[in-house]
C-alpha cells in the first residue's frame, strides 16, 4: 500500500513539474536584439484562424471574465487572457503591453485574440 502511494506521488509530481516546464514556469533569455514581427489590431481580422500574432499597445478595460479591451494605434480589440496566463506581470492602463497569442475567429461574433504571454513593454 505504501509503494502504492509512493509511486502516485512521484507521479503527480513529475507531472505537475513537467507541466510548468512547458508553461514557460522557468523563464529563459529574451534577445533584446531579436526581431518580433508586430501585428497591428487593424490587420488581425484579415488572418487566418489560429495564427499567432504579436501585439504591442496597451489594455484599457476589463470587459468580461478573462475578456480586455487592448488597443493600439490602429484600432481596438478584445483579447481574452486567462488568469494564470498573468504569470505575475500587472498592467495597469496606460501601460504598453506586448501581447503574444492566436488570433480566435468566431461564427457570427468580433474576432479576438486569445492571448498566452503578457509582457510590459520595454
Amino acid at each position: 500500500m505504501k509503494k502504492t502511494v509512493l509511486l502516485v506521488s512521484a507521479l503527480a509530481l513529475t507531472l505537475a513539474f513537467s507541466a510548468e516546464a512547458r508553461r514557460g514556469f522557468g523563464g529563459g533569455f529574451v534577445d533584446a536584439n531579436a526581431q518580433t514581427n508586430v501585428t497591428n489590431v487593424a490587420d488581425v481580422d484579415n488572418l487566418r484562424d489560429e495564427t499567432y500574432v504579436t501585439l504591442k499597445g496597451s489594455i484599457s478595460a476589463q470587459v468580461g471574465h478573462e475578456k480586455y479591451s487592448f488597443k493600439d494605434a490602429t484600432g481596438t480589440i478584445i483579447v481574452e487572457i486567462d488568469d494564470d496566463d498573468w504569470r505575475g506581470v500587472v498592467v495597469k492602463p496606460g501601460d504598453t503591453v506586448i501581447l503574444e497569442g492566436e488570433v480566435d475567429k468566431h461564427f457570427m461574433r468580433p474576432t479576438e485574440v486569445e492571448v498566452d504571454n503578457v509582457y510590459i513593454a520595454q
